[in-house]
């Protein structure tokens, strides 16, 4: 979450899209099926092997990190889904599973082909995804170290150097807040973000601001801003 990719605070970025519906196209719903099945067959995951060839790391994490390197003007230029179709092309296309020579050339016999994409799918691999789906990729880890923070405590929010991608909103930056409460185990993300500070399981707090020192004099009174956030991003005070 930087740049583009968090605006808290910013102003005057309309027009704003007003859109609800999930799916505005049918193929989004397929970009939606490659993403969840590139995720389930992604090798660090406990499963039983499939016939797929797909044997790289595929996350969450990749897809947002796809889109944090967009040009901004280009992030807002295209719709949801459209970014997600971006940043999977160009997975592939980096991994070597197809050249962009490749990539042009489907792409262009599709869209010069009134035939559907033909649809494929191989039994194991189907089950392994519903599988995914069901048990899901749980963070929690049990606590490997007792939190460095406890309820109550005044802490600065760091300012890490976020190369590929970061957990950590932009507008909470160098800002003073409360530990409000403090949770249960220990949570891992996942990928290592590198100088960002992320990587193993680490304690998760969520921490309470006052909106007037997070957007002074542009805010509405009488209310408390919460976030939550890894250890990483904690530091001590002289009121600690």
């Amino acid at each position: 979450m930087k740049l583009q990719h968090y605006l808290g605070g910013l102003e005057g970025l309309d027009p704003i899209s007003l859109e609800t519906r999930v799916f505005v196209e049918a193929w989004e719903e397929r970009i939606f099926g490659i993403h969840t099945a590139m995720m389930a067959l992604s090798p660090q995951l406990d499963l039983e092997m499939t016939p797929s060839t797909f044997n790289t790391v595929w996350t969450w994490a990749d897809l947002r990190k796809g889109a944090e390197s967009m040009n901004p003007f280009d992030y807002f230029k295209f719709r949801y889904y459209e970014k997600w179709l971006g940043g999977i092309s160009g997975y592939f296309v980096a991994k070597g599973y197809i050249t962009q020579a490749e990539l042009d050339a489907r792409t262009q016999a599709f869209l010069s082909s009134s035939s559907a994409m033909p649809a494929r799918g191989d039994g194991k691999v189907d089950a392994r995804v519903r599988k995914y789906l069901l048990i899901g990729d749980d963070p929690k880890r049990e606590r490997a170290a007792p939190p460095r923070f406890a309820p109550g405590d005044a802490v600065k929010i760091a300012d890490p150097k976020s190369v590929e991608h970061t957990r950590l909103p932009g507008h909470l930056r160098n800002k003073f807040g409360i530990v409000d409460s403090v949770y249960p185990d220990a949570y891992t993300y996942l990928c290592d973000t590198g100088p960002d500070g992320i990587g193993n399981a680490m304690t998760v707090y969520c921490v309470r601001f006052d909106p007037q020192d997070l957007w002074p004099g542009n805010t509405e009174t009488n209310f408390t801003f919460y976030a939550d956030l890894f250890e990483a991003y904690l530091e001590p005070t002289s009121a600690s």
